[in-house]
């Protein structure tokens, strides 16, 4: 029998471990020819979670459990189940149900069609803000223009299958600003894609805000693409450009006119937009240097406190 192992993190899903655990089981009851392995990972939560992932593991042998020695994120917790799973494909998705269980047997059979990778491509709901979809829809646009990787719209989730040789190449990845569904994408593999539509939560309420949001944007620009580094040296030559022959104009109409060159408030106004252009374009090359500062350091992405296998 084939093994497939479903690697779950978790933050603050207290209410969500035992529900997902159950659908999942439900859907490999119909699929015999198929062992499977649930391995939640307890991404530093507050609540009962891990407590709850005890109780599980207890009842069922095929619930596995990492606990995290603090929040290290989403994008970690993923890491560390894959880095951990040993079935012949694995399996990531959200522990709040909003990826459907249901869709794992579809992926499957993709997957024994040949596909290395079979990632799914979300639609929201009516009830999801529109606020939600177009920014959503947005940052994949401006990824695939800034950088190398090819994002389909909505194809971001982190819902998606990898053979176990995909798996394995991403183990050997050690980067510290992790961004898992660039890295999908860049690695190559026979791929293909499923539509799903978005579920609504079962249980509690996503720690996911637009704060986070704008992080992560940043951090897969960043982690794929040098282009801002360009854009910024671009609007240097740009303004830089107008100015001078702005200036240029305006001095030779002074004197043409005999008319005093003087204001202040356009002195201001010019030593402000400049002032704040130079701080956008430092603030661009402060990221990639930031980034740099914390990968020499080769610290691990996660730590591990505690685990049951």
């Amino acid at each position: 029998m084939k093994k497939i192992s479903i690697v779950i993190p978790a933050h603050n899903e207290e209410g969500n471990v035992a529900l997902v655990h159950e659908k999942i089981k439900e859907v490999f009851s119909g699929l015999n020819n198929y062992d499977f392995e649930i391995i939640f990972v307890n991404d530093g939560s507050r609540d009962n979670t891990q407590q709850k992932l005890e109780e599980l593991s207890e009842q069922f042998d095929e619930v596995k459990y990492i606990e995290f020695s603090r929040n290290f994120g989403h994008q970690p917790a993923v890491k560390a189940g894959m880095d951990h799973a040993h079935g012949n494909a694995v399996i990531s998705m959200d522990g709040d149900l909003q990826h459907p269980p249901e869709l794992i047997p579809e992926m499957i059979q993709k997957w024994e069609e040949g596909y290395d990778v079979v990632y799914t491509i979300r639609t929201y709901p009516k009830e999801i803000s529109y606020f939600k979809r177009k920014t959503s829809d947005f940052f994949y646009k401006l990824l695939s223009h800034l950088s190398d990787v090819n994002l389909t719209k909505g194809g971001g989730s982190d819902f998606r299958l990898l053979d176990a040789n995909a798996v394995e190449v991403m183990r050997n990845f050690n980067e510290d600003d992790l961004f898992l569904r660039g890295l999908t994408s860049w690695m190559g593999f026979k791929q293909t894609g499923i539509e799903f539509t978005a579920a609504e939560r079962v249980a509690g309420e996503s720690s996911y805000n637009l704060k986070k949001m704008i992080k992560f944007a940043f951090t897969g620009i960043t982690a794929f693409s040098v282009k801002p580094l360009y854009i910024a040296a671009y609007l240097g030559f740009l303004f830089s450009g107008i100015s001078v022959v702005g200036y240029a104009l305006y001095v030779i109409y002074a004197f043409v006119a005999k008319t005093e060159i003087s204001g202040w408030a356009s002195l201001i106004m010019t030593i402000v937009f400049f002032g704040g252009l130079q701080l956008i374009i430092l603030g661009i090359i402060g990221m990639y240097l930031g980034k740099i500062f914390k990968q020499v350091k080769e610290r691990p992405n996660y730590i591990i406190k505690n685990k049951n296998f």
